[in-house]
């Protein structure tokens, strides 16, 4: 497992969701980009997607801003298939967030897709 602590990153797919979570609790929000490739999608449930690092930065500015701390819940195993990985957790609240994440050409991961709640 990657150490966030030192903004290490993802070396495994299954490593992204905590590492967003501990970098999120402490504010670390370039951190928390560093987990998302340059043109992420983030569909935080809000009505509209979230699209690139500026995008995203502002979405994650204003959740610390207003005090959010994202919760850790029951994560699933990563289902990979070559460079793609599909990530998962329910959360206490019941719902399940998604993801796809992708290998680069280092090695490390990084997600392209992250949705908030796959609730309808």
């Amino acid at each position: 497992m990657s150490n966030a602590a030192n903004g290490e990153p993802a070396r495994d797919p299954q490593d992204l969701e905590r590492m967003l979570i501990e970098r999120q609790w402490t504010g670390d929000i370039e951190g928390m980009l560093a987990l998302f490739e340059p043109d992420a999608v983030v569909d935080s449930g809000a009505g509209e997607l979230i699209r690139g690092r500026e995008a995203i930065r502002a979405l994650f500015e204003q959740s610390i801003a207003a005090g959010r701390k994202f919760q850790r819940g029951e994560q699933r195993p990563a289902l990979v298939n070559g460079d793609l990985a599909l990530t998962s957790t329910k959360l206490p609240d019941g719902s399940i967030t998604t993801e796809v994440a992708r290998r680069q050409s280092d090695g490390t991961w990084l997600w392209a897709i992250d949705r908030y709640s796959v609730a309808f």
